[in-house]
This record gives structure tokens, C-alpha cells and sequence, in this order.
């Protein structure tokens, strides 16, 4: 997250219908109800332009139903608007009761989590950090999240950093709001305020160092909760389940006749020509792009911002990373995005139990070692 669009993966992908179980592709924002008419990329950028912008007190119900395969498994699916994007669940399980309950659970935990992360509503200890500069008592989610975030600036030796805050505020007031460019004075003085070290964690206190930094967890916080989701259903014995928060997605087990999760990865260029597809059993991906969360028609401005130069790269369009867990797919996907492609690539091949996908600028695809397409 995080609008969806911060980080890594908020794109859209496609799953298979499972309800007639056709081949092809079931495009999941077409099945939306009341929401069909919203141009996504506008409502993104309304919902204040990441992940976690839509600082909202209850979630939206989109669309919910139960469909019986056989006289063993039931699916429960259903959407909501969440995390300014849309979260859909579809479980499967010998009871649908028990699936509904299971589920219910595990968006009362993502609304719990939203209302700690977001950085927009004033109640929330990150828009107390970012207001003050320290926060004290740190909650084990906050601290969890801000401890994950340094680590993943150092493995990605400094391409993941979540103190780009400063920068994504400058674009989002000068491009969108005011239709002008940031000034080079203005670009130097938030680039002076970019640094994940300039953050102080101990003894349950978070400090800046400097004064005019803020945090954005965008880049990380959607697939956390994602990740905590998943563990609420699978604490509640669901063993078949797919998550997909706008493209943030986190797997387990199967869809119906034990047959893999198919995931079709977005096309950049919106003509429905996947760039890939994958299989899924147990595990997590996600993908950031920069061609729906966007401040100026050129692209040259947008929501994910290089926390080496100040300003949003261009190299990619879009990278997807496959993971263990979400957060991890996500902050990766973030960070490969902002690399150059190759150097981005190698980052993924020294890092265990991780594959990515990456599209570049000029259309073309470049895998690493362990991404594992699928035929369909």
C-alpha cells in the first residue's frame, strides 16, 4: 500500500472463473457492484493517491456470495472497499458458516489495522509521528511494520526507504493539485529530508533526526495486512483461500478439484495481452506500476518516488514479485521498481523463496531465475 498504488501492487489482476469453472479470465473489477462506473485510476487518486488513503471508519460491502461445488466445499467470496482499494476474499470450506464467520473476522482485522497505519487520519500514531516528529509507546504493529521497513531499506541497500514522504506530498500538492512542476530548490530541500537512518527505533520510541521528515508505510503496510488477514482465516482452520487487495495477493491451498490459484499479471498497457501467467498454492505477490496512480500525463510524476534521486523512476512500468509472505512481495516489488531492471533483478535472485517479474519501459519482459510462468 499505502491508495494501492504505493507500493508494490496495486494493480489489478485477473483470477479464473471459479464459479462456472470456464477457462479464461474473470475480470475482477467488472464484477464490482456500484462500482462499475468509477475510472479506477481517478478513484485512486481521489482516495488521496495511496494505499492507505481512504481514511475511512467502516468498510464499504461491494459484493458478497456463497456458491456450492460439491456436497464437500462451499465458496464464500466477497468485496469491500478497503486500504483505498478493493479487497476480495474468496475461501473455501465444508462450511459456509464457518467460512463466513472466518471471514468476517479477517476484515474486522483489516479495518483494525487501516485505522493504526493510515498516515491521513489525525487519530493515528503515524500521523502523530509525522505531525511531531517522536512517537512514544510505539503498538507492536506500528513497531512491527516501522521494523520491517529498516530491514528492508538495508537488504535493498537503501531503494526501499519510507521516509519519501516529503517527496510524494511535494508532487501530490504541485502536479495534481496545482497542474505546475516542482522547482530544483524544491526538489533538493524534500530530497534532503529522504534517509530511512535519519530514523531513530528503541526502547518503543520512534524520532526523527531531522526536522520536515515523515513516514509513508505505502510500500509495505498494504501486504502486512494482508499477511495478517491470512492469518486469521488460517487460525480459523480455512485451508483454501485467496486475498487479492488491489493486486496485493496472498494464497493458500486451492480452488475447487485441488486445482491451483491462477493469477494473470496486468497489462501495463490495459489491451488485455497479459504479460504473464502464474500458479499459486501457498504463498504471496504483488506488483507496482506506475501507470494507474499517476500526477502528470507524461508519467514522469507518480506515486512511487526514488529514494536515491528525489523524483519517480522511469525505467520500469511495472514490476511483479512473488514471495512468502505479501509484505515481503511488496515492499520488494516496490523496490526493484525504483532499481534499474537488471540491477533489480539480481537484487531478487540473492534473495531466497523470491521471484520477480519485471516490464520495462519499452515493453520489454525480463524474469528471474526462479519466476515460474503457466500456460493456461
Amino acid at each position: 500500500m499505502n491508495c494501492p498504488a504505493a507500493s508494490a501492487g496495486y494493480q489489478e489482476f485477473r483470477i479464473q472463473n471459479q464459479e462456472s469453472g470456464e477457462d479464461g479470465l474473470v475480470r475482477f473489477q467488472r464484477r464490482r457492484q456500484g462500482m462499475n462506473k468509477m475510472d479506477r485510476r481517478v478513484f485512486l487518486q481521489r482516495s488521496c493517491l495511496l494505499g492507505l488513503g481512504v481514511a475511512t471508519a467502516t468498510m464499504l460491502p461491494l459484493r458478497a456470495e456463497a456458491l456450492s461445488f460439491d456436497k464437500r466445499m462451499v465458496k464464500v467470496s466477497q468485496t469491500k472497499l478497503a486500504m483505498g482499494t478493493f479487497v476480495s476474499m474468496t475461501l473455501l470450506h465444508p462450511s459456509k458458516d464457518q467460512a463466513e464467520e472466518a471471514m468476517a473476522l479477517a476484515f474486522d482485522e483489516v479495518q483494525r489495522l487501516e485505522q493504526l497505519l493510515s498516515r491521513y487520519d489525525q487519530t493515528t500514531p503515524v500521523y502523530q509521528l509525522n505531525r511531531e516528529g517522536v512517537l512514544k509507546d510505539v503498538s507492536p504493529e506500528v513497531g512491527d511494520v516501522m521494523r520491517h521497513s529498516l530491514r528492508f531499506h538495508e537488504i535493498t541497500h537503501g531503494y526501499f526507504d519510507v521516509t519519501v514522504k516529503p517527496a510524494v506530498d511535494l508532487f501530490k500538492e504541485k502536479v495534481f493539485e496545482q497542474k505546475s512542476k516542482p522547482t530544483e530548490q524544491q526538489l533538493k530541500e524534500v530530497f534532503s529530508l529522504i534517509n530511512a537512518r535519519n530514523i531513530c527505533y528503541q526502547d518503543k520510541t520512534i524520532r526523527f533526526k531531522k526536522e520536515g521528515m515523515g513516514v509513508t508505510f505505502d510500500g509495505i503496510a498494504k501486504g502486512y495486512i494482508v499477511d495478517r488477514a491470512a492469518d486469521v482465516l488460517s487460525d480459523r482452520g480455512i485451508e483454501n483461500y485467496l486475498i487479492n487487495a488491489g493486486g496485493d495477493i496472498r494464497t493458500k491451498g486451492s480452488k475447487q478439484a485441488k486445482q491451483p490459484w491462477v493469477v494473470a499479471i496486468e497489462d501495463p498497457e490495459k489491451r488485455h495481452q497479459y504479460p504473464d501467467v502464474i500458479q499459486m498454492r501457498d504463498g504471496a505477490i504483488a506488483t507496482s506500476g506506475n501507470y494507474e496512480v499517476y500526477f502528470d500525463k507524461e508519467k514522469m510524476f507518480h506515486h512511487i518516488v526514488n529514494p536515491m534521486t528525489g523524483v519517480s523512476p522511469c525505467s520500469s512500468v511495472s514490476v511483479s514479485v512473488s514471495a512468502n509472505t505479501t509484505m515481503e512481495a511488496d515492499a520488494l516489488a516496490t523496490s526493484v521498481f525504483v532499481m534499474n531492471p537488471r540491477e533489480g533483478t539480481e537484487l531478487i535472485n540473492s534473495i531466497p523463496d523470491c521471484s520477480s517479474l519485471v516490464v520495462a519501459k519499452e515493453g520489454s519482459l525480463l524474469k528471474s531465475s526462479r519466476w515460474k510462468s503457466s500456460a493456461i
